[in-house]
């Protein structure tokens, strides 16, 4: 599984892009990454979650995930963010954070 992960926005407005592939991984975060995605139900959300309520100096999040010949794209709003896909924006920003 793979995943590209960006994060724009924010007061700053810096970008932040990340790839993650469980083929790198240690083992137990290769273990964490696809339970996330299928928690998420990532591969059946929109391509697009906008914000209802535009904010400015708020996190957009993009993220692109290949896994056995699926790919699916997922563009949220840090205000629009689903419940069930916190956990792996949260476990990427982590990671993103680690490998800067």
């Amino acid at each position: 599984m793979r995943i590209s992960f960006e994060r724009t926005g924010g007061f700053a407005g810096i970008s932040k892009i990340t790839t993650v592939d469980t083929a790198t991984l240690p083992p137990q975060e290769a273990d964490v990454l696809p339970r996330l995605v299928e928690v998420a139900n990532f591969f059946k959300l929109p391509e697009l979650i906008p914000n209802p309520n535009p904010q400015s100096d708020r996190f957009q999040y993009k993220l692109t995930v290949e896994d056995q010949g699926q790919q699916h794209t997922v563009t949220v709003s840090e205000a629009a963010l689903p419940g069930t896909l916190r956990p792996l924006i949260e476990w990427l920003t982590n990671i993103a954070r680690r490998l800067v």
